[in-house]
């Protein structure tokens, strides 16, 4: 009797139970509509309260068991262009993820719409979208996650808002940036197991393309293995940036290849490979031609931890030939610090050679060498400690030798030669660099104090180092990064005899780098004596408008030979080098130099007293003050009389910060 009370009892409970649970499935369907329009109208208050912008929905409903249908969705900024218009959006919800808090998409079908990227005379029509609001800013720095929770966190976020089956027909993205305009056509995008393809029609003024991508996207495994490219055979021209930064880049085709985001012993690991193929690009700050990478991949293994994001070590940068291992890494458990180190293991050196990009290094082309090397980098900056900044750059040599030079015959530094300098992008008149030259003068025959005032001035270890002096890298990078500016170079003698001789004046990276490499081979090779090296660049040097080499700057100056120079003749000439067309400003309209120079001048003096480049006697009768008695004398009664003299303010303080900087 008592088992048989039970068993009545427990049907009655799942009787009930049944009840219940039909009964909040009905109202779960009766009601879902309804909450759905609450959250719309709660998605529309917020975006008009927190990024001033108008969102409607025309209509929006559940199809299905966990479908939503929405047609008609708009986003128009205050005052502004639509951003965004798109005609029907029909999408499912995993709806245990959604009582949990947690959405993801499991389908998405998007028909016919438009981003519209506007910018005109009041800014762009996204503009308050771009600053988050003081509260999200509170909640991430409060949340007390780390580097790799937060990031997990987000990664999650958007992959599963990717939806694992999901068709998109015509959908454009328009750019009017003040009249430079670009249409992409997002034509056709479908994802089904785990297969991605999609087709993208590109238009900007005259280019006309059509792009691929396709491949395989498995956002619930967090796996992708994706290639992007053009369906006829010509480069891709990557738009916009051309017209709006001067940058023209292009390339055949990318590969981006995720293989893994784990969260694993509280760090966020994320590998995977990139690779591209036949890139090039163009642009007056990197090269004055088409700089092209024939084949490009980084393998990267990035590491979140709570206080660090990294590369690791492992992680390897293949450019054609040549292979490295980067190590990255920025820091805040303590002080905040920033590390970078790279490995280039043994290679031989022709490998290195034929794999710099074209374009880059012009110079190079043609070289050939025998041997290997290896390479070393390791920088270390802390943001509370500029002063112990860690700079270390070093270069292993196992028989490297040049066999063959470039365009750049390093040799030539040896015997006479034709120098013209590079002004504004023209060639100046020709200087012959031998005694066919009235002007050349031999460097036993230069004043020694001239000699020593330009090596105190602009390279005093120049007879012991090999090209470059790591200390003054060091500082330099302290300084620009200090200052936030580029101000503060690193240059030897070498370095500039490097880029007067062989290189062009250009401010761009491909001179940069051919002046390291070609300074390391001219001083890593004895390809001429360091003395030779220091009279070439006395005798092409520019020492004011149209003055090259010391012969002449002596005559122009003091009508006297190099040889006869006084001890304040000799600091003067070398305190203008740095800027010696602009060397008239640093007179009064008396003629003579005014005080901030004539302290700079001491100053120099000074110190070559206390390295015993001088003694007490030389500088007797020395006062710093000097009479331009040459040519240039012309120059300053022309610079007295000049409307432009109200302007030479600025220019004083300019020499005055430059004088600061000089040692």
């Amino acid at each position: 009797m008592r088992k048989l009370n039970k068993k009545k009892i427990a049907v009655k409970a799942l009787i009930i139970l049944g009840v219940l649970i039909v009964a909040a499935i009905a109202s779960f369907f009766a009601f879902r509509n309804m909450a759905l329009q609450k959250a719309v109208e709660k998605a529309s208050n917020k975006m008009s309260r927190d990024y001033n912008s108008a969102f409607t929905i025309k209509s929006a409903k559940f199809k299905g068991l966990s479908g939503i249908e929405m047609k008609g969705i708009t986003i128009v900024p205050k005052n502004a262009d639509t951003l965004l218009q798109v005609q029907e959006i029909t999408t499912s919800i995993n709806l245990s993820r959604m009582l949990t808090g947690d959405v993801q998409l499991g389908t998405l079908e998007m028909k016919t719409g438009y981003i519209q990227l506007v910018k005109n005379n009041a800014g762009w029509n996204f503009r308050s979208f771009l600053h988050a609001k003081k509260e999200d800013k509170e909640e991430a720095s409060d949340s007390g996650d780390g580097y790799a929770d937060r990031a997990y966190r987000l990664l999650t976020k958007v992959l599963n808002l990717v939806p694992t089956d999901m068709q998109v027909q015509d959908i454009a993205l328009s750019v009017n940036d003040m009249g430079r305009r670009l249409n992409v056509n997002l034509q056709q995008l479908k994802l089904a197991d785990e297969q991605l393809e999609s087709t993208i029609k590109v238009t900007e003024d005259t280019i006309s393309q059509t792009w691929k991508v396709k491949g395989m996207a498995d956002p619930r495994g967090r796996i992708a293995d994706l290639k992007f490219f053009n369906t006829d055979t010509s480069r891709i021209a990557v738009p916009y940036i051309s017209n709006r930064f001067g940058i023209k880049s292009g390339f055949d085709a990318i590969h981006v290849n995720v293989k893994g985001i784990e969260m694993e012993g509280g760090e966020l690991h994320v590998d995977g490979y990139a690779s591209i193929e036949n890139f090039m690009v163009n642009n007056k700050r990197i090269a004055l031609k088409d700089v092209v990478i024939d084949n490009a991949r980084f393998d990267y293994h990035l590491l979140f931890g709570d206080d660090f994001i990294a590369l690791d070590s492992t992680s390897t940068v293949q450019l054609n030939k040549i292979k490295f291992n980067p190590y990255a890494k920025y820091s805040v458990a303590g002080d905040t610090i920033y590390e970078l180190k790279a490995h280039i293991p043994k290679m031989p050196a022709q490998d290195f050679i034929t794999s710099l990009p074209n374009g880059l290094f012009t110079n190079f082309e043609g070289m050939e060498a025998e041997g290997n090397f290896s390479y070393n980098l390791n920088f270390l900056f802390n943001k509370n400690k500029p002063n112990k900044l860690v700079f270390d750059s070093s270069i292993k040599r196992d028989g490297l030798k040049i066999t063959k030079y470039g365009e750049a015959n390093l040799a030539k530094l040896n015997g006479a030669f034709t120098y013209r300098a590079i002004d504004n992008g023209r060639a100046q008149r020709p200087v012959i660099v031998g005694s066919a030259n009235p002007y050349y003068t031999p460097l036993d025959q230069i004043s020694p104090f001239l000699r020593k005032a330009v090596l105190t001035s602009e390279d005093p270890s120049f007879f012991s180092h090999r090209g470059f002096i790591t200390e003054a890298f060091r500082q330099s990078i302290i300084k620009n990064i200090k200052t936030k500016k580029f101000s503060r170079g690193g240059s030897t003698i070498s370095m500039q005899l490097v880029k007067n001789v062989f290189l062009n004046r250009s401010k761009t990276l491909s001179r940069k780098l051919e002046e390291i490499l070609l300074v390391y081979i001219l001083e890593n090779n004895r390809i001429a004596s360091k003395e030779r090296m220091l009279e070439v660049y006395f005798n092409i040097i520019e020492w004011g408008p149209d003055v090259y080499g010391i012969g002449e700057a002596s005559s122009y100056y003091f009508d006297k030979a190099p040889s006869q120079l006084t001890l304040d003749e000799c600091v003067y000439l070398a305190s203008i080098i740095p800027s010696p067309k602009s060397f008239m400003y640093r007179f009064g309209e008396d003629g003579n130099l005014k005080s901030y120079a004539v302290r700079h001048n001491k100053y120099v003096r000074d110190i070559m007293l206390r390295r015993g480049l001088i003694t007490p006697e030389d500088t007797i009768a020395q006062s710093g003050k000097i009479t331009v008695t040459g040519r240039g004398r012309g120059r300053l009664r022309l610079n007295e009389r000049s409307i432009f003299v109200a302007d030479s303010v600025q220019i004083d303080d300019f020499f005055k910060n430059l004088s600061k900087q000089a040692f």
